[in-house]
């Protein structure tokens, strides 16, 4: 069994990550219009009519702005828990969508594909990240979290690939122009992941089966894209994991591909991207 992933789009414009196994292919969050997801598929290789499900992690714009057309027009199944499905009901996003309703903390599977929801702090009525698995392949996906909870880390802990938020850098915020109240809610415990903190986390999750990081959500007033890059792989390599990769994500173009099948068989020239560990 082989995994891919990508990141089709990530920040506060939108979010949608692709994930497929041998047999099955999903969308984390729908925050792009149906057309734009069914162009950037194409860059994977993709299309609109290979997504078996389209999974929601919580109620926000930014994260199913698309659901609606997809299910619609497309036939695409569209998953969420009780929670985010009753804030959705009450705007026209949702109109017409047949829920596909999932217990947070009961895995489901779509095809090959594995699907574990778990409850994350973040402003929304039952926010969640999603552990997706395909034999013994795992892939976390959080994209919008206050604080790494002891949950969060134990469900990232067994990954090959983690979709991690790393949205501001601290500096830049308090510096910018946002108004107090929301420079604390982007702050707190229901909000959004520095880099700094985001980067602990990593180090703090990371073990000989990680092998790739996308950094998720960047803000685009208060972060940069080469703050985040370094926090993260500074604090990987002071963790002994320097055999890490680490990709940048962003709004207006999909990421670097994971694909599984590349790591199936040793590189004799890099031996190292398979057997490191990273230090206890």
């Amino acid at each position: 069994m082989a995994m891919k992933v990508c990141v089709l789009a990530s920040g506060s414009s939108g979010n949608c990550t692709y994930v497929a196994g041998d047999h099955a292919a999903i969308l984390l969050d729908a925050g792009l219009s149906a057309r734009e997801v069914g162009r950037r598929l194409e860059q994977v290789g993709a299309r609109l009519d290979q997504i078996h499900a389209v999974c929601i992690s919580h109620e926000h714009a930014d994260h199913t702005a698309g659901i609606r057309v997809l299910h619609k027009r497309y036939g695409i199944p569209v998953f969420a828990n009780s929670g985010t499905v009753r804030a959705l009901q009450r705007d026209e996003r949702s109109a017409g969508v047949s829920w596909q309703v999932f217990s947070t903390g009961s895995a489901f599977s779509v095809g090959d594909l594995s699907i574990e929801p778990f409850s994350v702090p973040h402003d929304a009525m039952d926010p969640v990240g999603f552990v997706v698995g395909c034999g013994a392949t795992r892939v976390g996906i959080v994209t919008d979290v206050g604080m790494a909870t002891t949950l969060l880390r134990e469900r990232l802990s067994r990954c090959r690939v983690v979709v991690m938020e790393s949205n501001h850098d601290e500096r830049m915020l308090e510096n910018s122009k946002r108004p107090w109240y929301l420079k604390q809610r982007i702050k707190g415990r229901q909000g959004h992941l520095s880099n700094a903190r985001a980067a602990e986390v990593m180090a703090e999750v990371a073990g000989s089966d990680l092998q790739h990081v996308f950094l998720a959500h960047i803000s685009e007033e208060c972060n940069r894209h080469e703050l985040a890059l370094r926090a993260a792989e500074d604090k990987l390599r002071d963790a002994g994991c320097p055999h890490v990769r680490v990709s940048l994500t962003y709004p207006d173009r999909i990421s670097d591909i994971w694909d599984e099948r590349l790591f199936a068989a040793p590189d004799p020239l890099h031996p190292s991207l398979q057997s490191a560990s990273c230090r206890a």
